[in-house]
């Protein structure tokens, strides 16, 4: 398994922060060639180019907002075919009245060798860094 950890603090309530990062459609945006719809129990995120590519179907485990000045907690079961692992996103009060967003994830591919995971934990961070980077800047 492909574990990562990225974390940002940002100038942001942490409700704006939370619904930056729980809304879905805009992950899609974020991440390339991925489209991403949802409902109240799960998120696909379809990634490829025409009719190459592959579902990641997440099942949401929890959904806990923030609230009263407390941070929140999402956690997403893959389900799919090909991604399987989890994912959650946290946040959390950071300094001076910022956001602290943590993005952790777990994440294996079902047809890739073990040997792979340093490669894929690499390649993870550096993706979902980015697409962490773009939500949270994006209005």
């Amino acid at each position: 398994m492909a574990e990562f950890l990225i974390e940002r603090t940002v100038p942001l309530p942490l409700d704006e922060a939370w619904r930056r990062v729980t809304d879905w459609p805009r992950h899609g945006k974020a991440v390339p060639f991925t489209r991403v719809t949802a409902d109240d129990r799960f998120v696909r995120a379809r990634t490829g180019v025409g009719p190459v590519g592959f579902l990641d179907l997440m099942e949401i485990a929890v959904w806990d907002p923030p609230a009263a000045g407390a941070g929140g907690r999402c956690r997403l079961e893959k389900r799919g075919r090909v991604v399987l692992g989890w994912a959650e996103l946290e946040v959390r009060p950071g300094p001076g009245g910022r956001a602290h967003v943590v993005w952790r994830e777990d994440v294996r591919l079902r047809f890739l060798p073990g040997l792979f995971d340093g490669v894929l934990r690499a390649v993870g961070r550096h993706l979902f860094g980015r697409a962490l980077n773009r939500l949270l800047r994006w209005e």
